[in-house]
């Protein structure tokens, strides 16, 4: 298989997992959050603790705009701040009790849509499919 084909299918792949996200996290947010804040809350909760430079870069905003949108969630209780006791310069940012409550929630939400689109496969199907997400989080996905 040439790179291009490989890449073509990549892009494919990445297509349909932002609009399989999309589809099974529609209507999950509450508390009157805005799309956009409830896709940071979900951020910090998989990968917590975070700081404000990696939410901007993943959700690529501005760093100013970051910032007011995480005054906005701290305003709602959702997430804290924590100080970094060895360098007082630096923060990471987590989920409050509340937040935290709040995903789950939503998680929980998304646990059922999720089971509903892989009802039909076989206990081979699903171990298939663990093994594959495995091997594309360690092959492709992987943070460097």
């Amino acid at each position: 298989m040439d790179n291009n084909h490989l890449f073509q299918k990549f892009i494919a792949f990445t297509a349909a997992v932002h609009q399989i996200t999309n589809d099974i996290s529609k209507d999950v947010n509450s508390d009157g959050l805005t799309p956009l804040q409830y896709k940071i809350v979900e951020y910090i909760a998989v990968s917590q603790p975070v700081t404000l430079s990696e939410i901007s870069d993943c959700m690529n905003m501005s760093m100013p705009n970051t910032s007011r949108e995480l005054k906005k969630l701290s305003a709602k209780g959702l997430c804290t701040r924590i100080t970094d006791p060895a360098d007082r310069r630096k923060q990471g940012i987590t989920l409050s009790a509340a937040g935290e409550a709040l995903m789950s929630e939503a998680f929980g939400q998304i646990a059922v849509r999720f089971e509903q689109r892989i009802a039909a496969l076989s206990a081979e199907e699903r171990k298939e499919t663990e093994r594959a997400l495995d091997l594309l989080q360690q092959k492709v996905f992987y943070l460097s």
